[in-house]
C-alpha cells in the first residue's frame, strides 16, 4: 500500500521524532517534513510542534491523531482479514481481560488457539471491566473478557456469556470484620473499590443490589495486585472473585466474610464490537474461549452459562 501523509503523521507522533519516523518509514527526513507541511496546508491547521526534543501534536494534531490511528488500525486489520479469508492465518489479536480471566480462561484459550494458529500473535492486557469497553470502542482491543455490564446499548457489542462469577467480600487474616454476618455491619468499614475514581465498581453494585447505600471509597485501585496489597495490610475490605479468594496463594493471607446476603453474582463474558464479529480470527478465538470456559466449568463442577 502506498505511504500516505496521514501514515507519515501518525508515525511522527508515535515516534516523537521526525528522524526516527523517517528511518522507520524508509524516507529521508526532508521528504517526511514535506509530507507533513503539505498535510497542514491541506487541512489549514498546524498539526505538530517541532523542538530540539522532537515533535508533539498540536490541539488539532491530537484530534487528527486519534482518528487517523484508529483508521490505520482498521486498515491493517482489514488487510489481515482479507488474507485470512484466503487461508493465510497470520496477523494479530488484542485481548483486554479482567484479572480473573487472565488467571483462568485466557491461558487455556491461548494454549489451544496457539496450537491451531501458530502464526497468529496475541496481545493480552489486564484491564478493569470499565476500561475494556473504552478500548473496544476505540478499536484498541478486538475482544474484551470480563463481567458483562448492565445496560449495554443494543447493536453496539456482540456479547457471549462464558462463566458465572461469584464476587465475595474479603479481609486480611485476623481482621475482626471476618466475623461479620451482614453487609450492613460493613457499612462503616474502609472499602477498596476497583475503579479509577471510586465512583463505580463491584462493591457499589453489591450494596445497591441489597438496597443499601454504598460507603465512600477509602481507596480506589485498578488492579488485583494493588487490591491484594491493600487488603493484606489488615485495614481494608474488598471484593474478589471466589476463584481468586480461594486460590492457595491468596487464601493464606485473606478470609472470606460470610455475609448472609451471599456473593455478588455476575457473568463473565466475551464482548466484541458488532462489526468485528465477522472477523474470521475473532470468531475462532471466541470458540476457543467457550472451549476454555467449558473446560474450567467442568473442573469446578459448574455448568456452562
Amino acid at each position: 500500500m502506498k505511504l500516505s501523509a496521514l501514515q507519515a503523521f501518525v508515525a511522527a507522533i508515535d515516534d516523537g521524532s521526525l528522524r526516527k519516523a523517517a528511518v522507520r518509514l524508509g524516507l529521508s527526513q526532508p521528504a517526511l517534513s514535506k509530507m507533513l507541511r503539505e498535510l497542514e496546508i491541506e487541512l489549514g491547521a498546524p498539526l505538530v510542534l517541532r523542538s530540539t526534543r522532537g515533535v508533539l501534536p498540536t490541539a488539532q494534531g491530537k484530534v487528527l491523531y486519534a482518528r487517523a490511528s484508529m483508521a490505520a488500525r482498521e486498515l491493517d486489520r482489514a488487510v489481515e482479514e482479507i488474507g485470512q479469508l484466503g487461508g493465510r492465518m497470520v496477523g494479530e489479536l488484542s485481548i483486554a481481560a479482567v484479572p480473573m480471566a487472565v488467571m483462568s480462561l485466557i491461558p487455556e484459550a491461548l494454549r489451544t488457539f496457539g496450537q491451531q494458529f501458530p502464526e497468529m500473535r496475541l496481545h493480552v492486557s489486564e484491564e478493569l471491566y470499565i476500561a475494556q469497553l473504552a478500548y473496544l470502542r476505540k478499536g484498541e482491543a478486538d475482544v474484551a473478557v470480563g463481567p458483562i455490564p448492565q445496560g449495554l446499548a443494543q447493536g453496539e457489542f456482540l456479547v457471549e456469556p462464558l462463566l458465572p462469577i461469584s464476587m465475595v467480600v474479603v479481609v486480611a487474616k485476623g481482621n475482626p470484620l471476618a466475623r461479620c454476618t451482614g453487609l450492613e455491619q460493613l457499612a462503616a468499614a474502609r472499602w477498596v473499590y476497583t475503579s479509577r475514581s471510586g465512583d463505580t465498581g463491584y462493591a457499589r453494585e453489591l450494596f445497591r443490589r441489597n438496597g443499601l447505600a454504598a460507603p465512600p471509597a477509602a481507596a480506589a485501585v485498578n488492579s488485583t495486585l494493588a487490591l491484594l496489597a491493600l487488603l493484606c495490610t489488615g485495614d481494608y475490605v474488598g471484593l474478589l472473585p471466589m476463584s481468586i479468594a480461594e486460590h492457595p496463594l491468596t487464601a493464606r493471607y485473606i478470609d472470606i466474610v460470610p455475609i448472609r446476603q451471599g456473593p455478588l453474582e455476575l457473568t463473565l463474558g466475551a464482548m466484541v464490537r458488532e462489526e468485528k464479529a465477522v472477523s474470521v480470527m475473532v470468531r475462532h478465538f471466541l470458540s476457543h474461549l467457550h472451549r476454555a470456559a467449558h473446560h474450567l466449568g467442568g473442573m469446578r463442577g459448574t455448568p456452562r452459562t
